[in-house]
């Protein structure tokens, strides 16, 4: 059983940047891909991006201004998110599972709590 924590969250004014970090506080999510899926209010979840286990590493986010990285060896995957607007405003919910698309079709295993992220103009 693995249990997500995101952190890293906050508020933020336009254009600036924010790293969310996921951690696996119980058990390991090498052999997972790990994913970011966001819900902003009022709102559907709505994906972001997911990064693949090694080897391959395919990430695919959905804003050219995210980055979604991972180091196995701390546990970690993160989210970098540049020029950000008030549209990015939502809950950022980290996920996990062995299959990729299970994270793309917002059906994955493993979920996080959710960090908000709130961005003012």
């Amino acid at each position: 059983q693995v249990q997500l924590v995101e952190s890293g969250g906050g508020s933020v004014h336009a254009g600036n940047s924010l790293t969310l970090s996921c951690s696996a506080s119980r058990g390991t999510f090498s052999d997972l891909a790990v994913g970011w899926v966001r819900q902003a209010p009022g709102k559907e979840r709505e994906y972001v991006g997911v990064i693949a286990r090694r080897p391959t590493l395919y990430t695919d986010p959905k804003e050219g201004r995210f980055t979604i990285s991972r180091d196995n060896a701390k546990n970690r995957v993160y989210l970098e998110m540049r020029s950000l607007t008030p549209e990015d405003t939502a809950v950022y919910y980290c996920a996990a599972d062995s299959m990729l698309i299970n994270i793309q079709y917002l059906r994955p295993k493993y979920w996080g709590q959710g960090t908000q992220v709130t961005v003012s103009s």
